[in-house]
């Protein structure tokens, strides 16, 4: 297990003793990749700072389901992954209009972020064609570098249907 793994295992030991503090380090430590993965998810920047932030919820919520078996980021990024699929259901359910590009970001360095993760318009055009599962393993394995055991643990499905 990498460094990362026993802290974040221990952080989450302590969130559930109730240090709250310890919940705000994990969050701290991994707000940027859930965002990211919602953001490449949904294609909407809007709709991935909410999904980021019922991903946060769930966690805060559930975390106590919570097994070691995997890494703590294996798990959080199911949960990502599964509310990202709310919110596509809820989407299709009922079409909204995002907020105008001009509007500023609460937060600086969200913009950074999302310079970060910008990929070239054919990718984004590409992916936005997939279905919610393809493009699920898409950009866990190939966007945020997880390897293919790993997407696979994420997604709950065979190695196989990764490759």
């Amino acid at each position: 297990m990498t460094d990362r793994a026993h802290l974040d295992i221990e952080l989450i030991d302590r969130y559930l003793t109730g240090d709250i503090d310890a919940f705000n380090e994990l969050m701290d430590a991994h707000e940027d990749r859930v965002f990211a993965v919602c953001l490449r998810m949904l294609r909407e920047r809007e709709a991935a700072l909410d999904a980021t932030q019922d991903t946060f919820l769930t966690v805060f919520r559930k975390a106590d389901r919570y097994q070691a078996k995997a890494a703590f980021s294996t798990w959080l990024y199911r949960v990502a992954v599964n509310t990202c699929y709310d919110h596509l259901r809820r989407a299709k359910r009922k079409r909204t209009t995002s907020i105008p590009e001009g509007h500023d970001s609460p937060d600086p360095s969200t913009e950074s972020l999302l310079e970060a993760v910008e990929v070239r318009p054919d990718i984004e055009e590409a992916l936005a064609d997939l279905s919610a599962d393809f493009r699920a393993a898409i950009v866990l394995v190939d966007l945020q570098g997880m390897s293919l055991e790993q997407a696979s643990d994420t997604l709950e499905v065979p190695v196989g249907t990764i490759k």
